[in-house]
């Protein structure tokens, strides 16, 4: 069982920075792909970027790709999502995610394990 609380939301005017952390528990978080999704009130949540459980291989959704960078940190059991150049359209609620299983994917469904999420809000 792997339990995740993320961390690092708040408010940010637009262009600026914002660090996610996703802190872990459970011994299992370093076999585990991981996932950082979001949702916008009134949509659905969306995929926003995944990394294999090594950190060896990445995927990004195009509306973040060159702006967002994810990452991990096995030994401290924490995943990271590095997000630059923030625009109004990134206000949402946070969620990273963790699957055991080996296939990196975008599908909500496919993620066993999610935290409470973190806000962010983007100001123009």
């Amino acid at each position: 069982q792997v339990q995740l609380v993320e961390s690092g939301g708040g408010l940010v005017q637009a262009g600026g920075t914002l660090r996610l952390s996703c802190a872990a528990s459970g011994r299992t978080f370093s076999s585990c792909a991981m996932g950082w999704f979001r949702q916008a009130p009134g949509k659905d949540r969306e995929f926003v970027a995944a990394i294999s459980a090594s950190g060896a291989v990445t995927d990004y959704a195009a509306s973040v790709r060159g702006r967002f960078t994810i990452s991990r940190d096995n030994v401290k059991n924490t995943g990271f999502l590095q997000m630059n150049s923030l625009n109004p359209d990134d206000t949402a609620v946070y969620y990273c995610a963790a699957t055991a299983r080996s296939v990196l994917t975008r599908l909500v469904f496919w993620y066993e394990h999610w935290g409470q999420g973190t806000q962010v809000t983007v100001s123009s």
